[in-house]
């Protein structure tokens, strides 16, 4: 069982233990004097929807472009600002929904025997402890059959706790409620939100309460004030919350969730739920060997000698991605939201960097393990979000930039806002986000071969390239075409002049996004058998005219056209290695030249401080395995774990941002399976030494495969089980005896490529 366990109540929301249900999420903070659930759903959101268009950008866009030629880097940034950042310069911020606290009267030094889990395997919080001579049980789930949070507070005598909803901040010294009001009638509490900001949706919180006792002892539930007294051995507590982003009547759906769920026995309410979770969790295990895990897991993260905490990480990552983004139901594929730069769980009203979606690395990595994770149904909120983009970012590209199709700038938030965000100039005007997210359209589809999904997502992917083919002009020797505006994400250079700079022409990223978009296009042209499209002779020739990647003086791969000096050699973000990882333009193998210069890249960054978020030093993690390098991988696992992890295992930029955890579990599988080249299948390309034994099954590779193996000091031992769903051909290269093993797969259904006997 892969759980996190430990000792003592979190302190803090640092340590507390999150659940969710794609939709509804709550971080658990294991109290014996009063338990805290401090509560989120993901429609809750400052504001509606605003009109931000910057009114005078198109008209300005030629001279822009012209003070980028020319390296008038100041003037082009005044002229930005004037004309080109939105006003209001912010988009809309995600909120809290409320705090619910069982005030059970049990000081922690009194306490015996406690311990505080979270179990991966079923998906549910345990807080366990003695006192007095009463033992104490609770467990928290959030259901997604059900649409609820639910708490069973169970005791070996009866009890007595008060329950009272609120809706408070983190600062639990602040006495400030953020509520319209509450309602409580005889078994249930209703809370009122309406977030600040006009438009913003209003939200209902129903608390609903039934005693599971025998009928020879039953409970009581005494409603007191706006609170309840309960006395009981056994007691559910039902938690359902609507906005009005999703209904009309929130109260109503409320009560219709709740009281669908209380129709249940608490037992029935459970197994509905592990049965649900375990459908998509049960998919993939990974065994590393030795494991700790007689070790609280607090104190785990201080032994860096222990494999097993890799695999907890991993199955930490999949139970967070099924517990913040969810497949909606068939008729509301519209209103499921993607997980946001913390998941689901934002315990602020002032959030760092609004919790919203950040695009010019941070939502993509919350999905990159989706589908080599064996979860790609927990992918299908971002492409509900792309199809929201598409449409009011064409208003954008029409507006700005006097483009065909859509683009969205680096952030977006609940309402698909693509108007430029904050007035950062080495962020907000980057005009071809959106092709970074087409690009999760084509990987889903290699891994799936799903030409359904294909064909609804294709006018996303055409109106993507409609803008990028109207958006890229002529570059000044007229041979190339590069965008412009254009920038490497946060970065700034210094000219050979010693000027500081951050716009420019065709960026590394950019011109690797604009390639691998047109490519993807023409091939889901070839697969949904579409000759005729009226885009395809100049994607074809923009293709042939898009620069080269250019290596440095230094060797490294440079990230703007001209082999500009970093003003910041250790920066998070290394934009301009993508075509590395998360793309696959740069292979050692196919482009040895390139990858070399990625390599030295990295060296350069990492000797300069780089990697100093945890979302960074994920996405390094990734680029070191494509390179093959376990040694610096296992050298970035460990420095993830020591420096970037919070007790709760959540990943710290610092603050909390969840794409660490999405991006380190996808390092961890990548090392251990790679298919990003077409038709080959590699076992182990970076598992390091420390890994002695290991098992892995139910991780999936591009072409529709699914494998199961083990592996003992760098070999493979025993069977390599395939499952092909698609029926394609892939050449599977993998390490037996020191040597590397090639074999040739063809045909559908399980096939066992290597047995005990070789």
């Amino acid at each position: 069982m892969a759980e996190l366990w430990y000792q003592r109540p979190a302190s803090g929301w640092n340590e507390a233990l999150p659940v969710g249900n794609g939709r509804m999420g709550a971080m658990v903070y294991g109290r014996s004097d009063a338990e805290l659930l401090q509560l989120n759903e993901d429609s809750v959101w400052y504001g509606g929807p605003q009109n931000r268009l910057p009114e005078d950008a198109l008209e300005n866009l030629s001279r822009l472009r012209e003070l980028i030629r020319q390296g008038a880097h100041k003037e082009a940034e005044k002229l930005v600002g004037r004309a080109f950042f939105a006003t209001p310069h912010s988009q809309r911020h995600y909120e809290p929904l409320g705090t619910l606290s069982l005030e059970l009267g049990h000081p922690f030094d009194q306490v015996e025997n406690y311990r505080r889990s979270l179990d991966l395997s079923e998906g549910i919080a345990h807080v366990q402890y003695e006192c007095d001579g009463t033992r104490f049980h609770r467990q928290i789930i959030a259901s997604h059959p059900d649409n609820v949070l639910a708490i069973r507070v169970q005791a070996s005598q009866r009890t007595e706790f008060l329950v009272r909803l609120s809706r408070l901040s983190e600062l639990e010294y602040e006495t400030n409620e953020f509520l319209d009001d509450l309602v409580a009638d005889a078994e249930s509490i209703t809370m009122h939100v309406t977030p600040g900001g006009e438009g913003s949706n209003r939200a209902s919180c129903r608390v609903t309460i039934r005693c599971e006792d025998d009928n020879q002892e039953p409970g009581q539930i005494e409603r007191v004030g706006k609170a309840f007294v309960v006395r009981s051995k056994d007691a559910l507590i039902v938690i359902a919350a609507q906005t009005t982003y999703r209904c009309t009547d929130t109260d109503r759906s409320t009560m219709v969730d709740s009281g669908s769920a209380l129709a249940n026995s608490a037992d029935d309410l459970w197994n509905r739920h592990v049965t649900d979770y375990q459908a998509l969790y049960g998919r993939l295990e990974l065994e590393l060997s030795p494991s700790a895990t007689d070790i609280p897991t607090d104190q785990r993260l201080q032994n860096q000698r222990d494999p097993g905490l890799i695999a907890l990480y991993l199955h930490y990552s999949r139970y967070l991605l099924i517990s913040c983004s969810r497949a909606g139901k068939e008729d509301a594929s519209d209103y499921v939201l993607p997980a946001t730069l913390q998941g689901i769980w934002n315990p602020s009203f002032h959030p760092p960097w609004g919790c919203r979606y950040t695009l010019n690395i941070n939502l993509q990595m919350n999905y990159w393990s989706a589908n080599v994770g064996n979860l790609a149904e927990c992918e299908q909120p971002l492409f509900a979000l792309l199809e929201r983009l598409a449409v009011t970012g064409a208003e954008t590209a029409l507006k700005m930039y006097g483009c065909r199709g859509w683009m969205v700038h680096h952030n977006t938030d609940l309402w698909a806002d693509t108007a430029p965000t904050d007035r950062w100039m080495p962020a907000t005007l980057w005009p071809v986000a959106g092709a970074w997210l087409c690009t999760h359209v084509w990987e889903a589809f290699r891994y799936s071969g799903d030409k359904e999904f294909l064909a609804r997502m294709l006018p996303v992917l055409r109106g993507c390239v409609e803008f990028l083919l109207d958006f890229l002009v002529d570059d000044a020797s007229g041979q190339y075409k590069v965008t412009c505006p254009s920038l490497s994400p946060e970065n700034t250079f210094r000219d050979a002049n010693g000027e500081e700079g951050v716009l420019c022409e065709g960026s590394a990223i950019d011109t690797q996004l604009v390639r691998a978009i047109l490519k993807d296009f023409i091939s889901a042209l070839d697969e949904l058998d579409i000759s005729d499209d009226d885009l395809l002779s100049g994607v074809h020739d923009t293709l042939c005219r898009l620069p080269p990647l250019q290596i440095g003086s230094a060797g490294q791969l440079q990230e703007w056209m001209a082999d500009y000096e970093e003003v910041e050699p250790g920066h998070r973000h290394v934009s301009h290695l993508w075509a590395l990882h998360p793309g696959n333009g740069i292979d050692p193998d196919t482009t040895p030249d390139l990858a070399v210069a990625c390599s030295v890249t990295l060296q350069r960054r990492q000797s300069s401080g780089g990697g100093h978020t945890g979302w960074s030093r994920a996405w390094l993690l990734n680029l070191h395995a494509r390179l093959r390098d376990a040694e610096a991988c296992a050298e970035h696992l460990e420095r993830l774990l020591a420096d970037s992890t919070l007790p709760n295992l959540l990943d710290t930029h610092p603050p909390f941002q969840i794409d660490g955890n999405f991006g380190g579990g996808a390092g961890i599988l990548e090392m251990l399976v790679q298919s990003h080249e077409n038709g080959i299948i590699r076992l182990l390309p970076a598992c390091p030494v420390e890994w002695r034994t290991g098992w892995l099954r139910g991780v999936r590779a591009r072409g529709g495969f699914t494998l199961e193996f083990a592996w003992k000091d760098g070999n493979i031992t025993g069977p390599v089980i395939v499952q092909s769903d698609l029926g394609l051909v892939a050449v599977f290269l993998y390490p037996i005896g020191g040597d590397i093993v090639r074999n040739v797969v063809e045909g559908s259904g399980v096939i066992v490529l290597h047995d005990e006997d070789g």
